[in-house]
């Protein structure tokens, strides 16, 4: 088995496009060596760094935040079980914000979500006067509880 992979092998193996890829190389999230003839060849642990990446995207983290957990991670050798335990134990706490905030508005959508907006006899009893709407626009209800969650202000 080969230990390092082209950029088209890598592309096909993780489904991630050839220009993602460099520019993933370019933001420094991964790392490839140059071959005789300048092309990119990269280590086969590239793949777990491209899984994580994707994974992270799918929880909403930006590449700069996926970046500041690589960075955490070796990059010369396969993280380490225990390595990839410690990163991913923070991703719990924003996994279960999300739930929570999908459950939030879920329920938002057969109830009023505190904007005013949405059905004149329910606010009436949810939000007498349209007391959220002098606080902002918006779901304020909804806003207000994720915005003073210290686990979601950032």
């Amino acid at each position: 088995m080969e230990t390092t992979l082209t950029i088209n092998q890598i592309s096909r193996r993780s489904g991630v496009a050839s220009s993602a890829l460099r520019y993933y190389e370019e933001r420094g999230l991964i790392v490839s060596e140059r071959a005789g003839s300048g092309h990119r060849r990269f280590p086969r642990h590239v793949l777990r760094r491209l899984a994580f990446i994707t994974f992270a995207q799918k929880l909403g983290m930006t590449l700069d935040e996926i970046k500041l957990d690589l960075d955490k991670l070796p990059t010369d050798h396969v993280p380490t079980g225990d390595d990839w335990t410690a990163l991913s134990k923070k991703w719990t706490d924003r996994v279960d914000e999300q739930i929570a905030q999908l459950q939030r508005l879920r329920d938002g959508l057969s109830d009023c979500i505190g904007c005013g907006c949405l059905s004149l006899k329910v606010c009436k009893l949810l939000n007498p006067d349209d007391a959220l709407g002098q606080k902002g626009p918006g779901p304020r209800s909804w806003v207000e509880d994720h915005e003073s969650d210290p686990a979601t202000s950032a």
